[in-house]
């Protein structure tokens, strides 16, 4: 056990490291960061699909939770996740940055972006609580959403008046809450291990949710058909990583 708490810390911090991810972004142009984002985007669904469909639900399916019981924690995830989004203006690719007030945005995505890391490091302590390669695995898929999610906060940042070494400190520091989270599940985990079993299907709903609702809408702005062609193997690419982790086991 003492070891899966070390993966799962380690996971974290590589997860929090994802945010200075934007790093890279001042080296590439805006054109060719418009042009490949979705790509990105792609991959992350396929990540997060993956993980939810062949790690996260078949193993909340082996535990000794009654199976309707799980269908409804995923549903629960889902509905979560939308009030999360509906009623915190939880905004995963740096929307609002075309809006007029700036500096309150900056601090709105800090402070939403801070939320979400933490239910990532939730999320991430709760798979590796389950078992080492469903760990891994949600570690992967966090980190493949994380990209282009880092990268449009990054440009909100910047955007919104920060400079960019304070945007990459700040989006940092938003990274670490991922930290707390993993913090929160482990001691959750240790007053009430059986909870635990509870979450994996909500962070699974959580997963689906932000592929469908978030990400896979922005897929559809590109009409280009062999844009949407190359979406889509490489949305698969994403589903046969998870895959080939399982094979892997």
């Amino acid at each position: 056990m003492l070891t899966n708490y070390i993966y799962a810390f380690i996971s974290v911090m590589i997860v929090s490291l994802v945010s200075l991810v934007g790093v890279f972004s001042l080296s590439i142009g805006e054109d060719v960061l418009k042009k490949y984002i979705n790509f990105f985007i792609s991959l992350a669904i396929g990540a997060l699909l993956g993980d939810a469909f062949i790690h996260i639900i078949p193993e909340a399916f082996k535990s000794n939770i009654d199976a309707s019981i799980v269908g409804i924690l995923i549903i629960v995830g889902i509905l979560l996740f939308f009030v999360i989004e509906k009623f915190i203006h939880w905004h995963h690719h740096g929307e609002d940055k075309e809006q007029e007030h700036i500096h309150p945005v900056g601090k709105l995505v800090l402070f939403t972006d801070g939320f979400h890391n933490m239910i990532d490091g939730i999320i991430i302590g709760a798979s590796f609580l389950v078992s080492p390669h469903v760990g891994i695995a949600t570690t992967i898929a966090v980190v493949l959403h994380e990209i282009p999610q880092e990268i449009g906060d990054f440009a909100v940042l910047i955007h919104s008046g920060y400079t960019k070494k304070r945007a990459l400190w700040l989006n940092f520091l938003s990274a670490l809450a991922s930290v707390l989270g993993l913090i929160i599940i482990f001691i959750f985990g240790n007053i009430i291990n059986s909870s635990i079993l509870w979450f994996v299907p909500i962070s699974a709903g959580g997963f689906i949710y932000i592929a469908v609702a978030d990400l896979i809408p922005e897929l559809h702005k590109t009409k280009n058909i062999k844009h949407s062609v190359i979406q889509l193997c490489i949305i698969m690419i994403g589903v046969i990583s998870m895959l080939a982790l399982l094979l892997l086991e």
